[in-house]
């Protein structure tokens, strides 16, 4: 066995995050390339593997990479530009205003990699994007070395990207055909929501994600406001008139979901459709909270994601992992609603079966892509450890990410990240940030 290529990473445990598998103590996790190995005690791993390099990682759970399946990365620069409004205020009079002056494809650039650095810190190694200048993003990802779902974003009404449904989605497809075949991007079809989307660009829509069979990715009951304008302009509420149109399948990704009756949830579980829950954006926009008791009842695929950083304002999927799990509690009144092992399958296998990548992703199992994330319970605020998969929701916090493995590749070391140079990163985005102030 030749093992000068395969690297070693010593953990005190391992959570692989597979149906059933419980955490593993004094277990090493074993590199080949861009894949998984093994996964075996350390002192079979040191047998095995004589010749591996070695990373001992003391008192560290290793687990999968965290999926964040929603955000708008290139939000990051309008992080905290308007805060303490509602859903459509927000956007009307604050966010698609300032979108319509500043965004770029260079903004977007800086943006997405200000975002990307920022998740890769978080122990997030998958971002699935809805934004304008999907080549931005697509650049951003890979100088970062983080994954990304990149979407075909599309808006009925013209932005400084495009002037109306079919440039969008010819400029969409032009990014696709530039970037198809990149190792660390996949792709979706995004209409922005039903409120901003007619029948005839939906239906275009579902017939471009079966033709180049990718998921659809689209917000759905935020608020109450939106399904009452549904009720009033189409007679029926968003998801009645998604169904009818097609698009309740297993490609769907429905962000948000906060505003359901039991018909819709059973229908959902009917028709596979992947929501994504948005805990803490849906708290500070007041829009509501999903109903996680019902859906998991259900037998839904729940994930989730953080929303953009303007309407967040952190990029935190352990905040956002630990939120899932309490207020699923706390809204129910049942303790037992999301366990600590759930919250954390939502942003990871759960996720990558949303993306259409569980064969790949979202679990630590041999032949699978190693997108491994090492959490240091070294510190006093995390001892002592009686249960180390409860400990990553209800105490550990994204600052305790010490490194990060993306296909394999080491792209966070003792919490600095090895792709980017994050001081001139700043720079750059506090040169924006500053031109936008002066300009508005």
């Amino acid at each position: 066995m030749t093992t000068a290529s395969h690297t070693i990473l010593k953990a005190r445990w391992v959570l692989p995050m597979t149906p059933g598998c419980a955490v593993l103590e004094q277990h090493a996790l074993v590199m080949a390339g861009e894949r998984i190995a093994a996964i075996l005690p350390w002192a079979e791993a040191e047998a095995q593997y004589p010749a591996a390099a070695r990373v001992e990682l003391g008192s560290h759970v290793l687990i999968p990479g965290l999926i964040n399946a929603h955000t708008h990365s290139a939000m990051s620069l309008l992080r905290g530009v308007a805060d303490d409004l509602a859903l459509m205020d927000w956007l009307n009079n604050h966010i698609w205003p300032l979108e319509k002056k500043w965004v770029s494809e260079e903004w977007t650039y800086q943006g997405s990699l200000l975002s990307a650095a920022e998740a890769l810190r978080g122990g997030v190694t998958y971002l699935n994007d809805m934004y304008f200048f999907p080549t931005a993003m697509a650049r951003a990802a890979v100088d970062a070395g983080i994954r990304a779902g990149v979407s075909i974003n599309v808006i009925d009404f013209p932005t400084g990207y495009a002037s109306g449904p079919d440039d969008y989605i010819a400029k969409g497809l032009q990014a696709y055909e530039q970037y198809k075949g990149e190792a660390l991007l996949d792709w979706t079809s995004a209409p922005h929501a039903p409120y901003t989307v007619s029948d005839e660009t939906f239906v275009k829509l579902r017939e471009l994600a079966e033709r180049l069979d990718i998921q659809m990715h689209c917000h759905i009951h935020e608020t109450q406001d939106e399904v009452d304008g549904s009720l009033k302009q189409f007679g029926m509420r968003p998801l009645e008139r998604l169904n009818k149109l097609g698009l309740l399948n297993e490609r769907m990704m429905a962000v948000h979901m906060v505003h359901l009756t039991e018909a819709e949830i059973a229908l959902l579980a009917a028709q596979k459709v992947h929501l994504v829950h948005n805990p803490s954006s849906n708290l500070k926009l007041a829009s509501g909270i999903m109903p996680l008791k019902a859906l998991e009842a259900a037998g839904v695929n729940t994930v989730l994601g953080t929303d953009g950083a303007a309407s967040n304002n952190r990029q935190d999927m352990f905040a956002e992992v630990r939120a899932a799990a309490l207020l699923a509690k706390g809204s129910t009144l049942d303790p037992l609603t999301v366990s600590a092992r759930t919250a954390l399958e939502m942003a990871t296998i759960r996720a990558a079966k949303a993306m259409g990548r569980e064969a790949d992703l979202g679990s630590l199992e041999v032949g699978k892509l190693a997108d491994v994330v090492a959490v240091s319970l070294d510190a006093l605020e995390c001892r002592p450890v009686y249960h180390a998969d409860a400990q990553l929701v209800y105490v550990a916090g994204r600052e305790h990410v010490s490194d990060v493995w993306v296909n394999g590749r080491q792209v966070l070391k003792g919490r600095e990240l090895t792709t980017i140079d994050t001081a001139a990163l700043i720079d750059r985005a506090e040169h924006i940030v500053g031109q936008m102030k002066a300009g508005r």
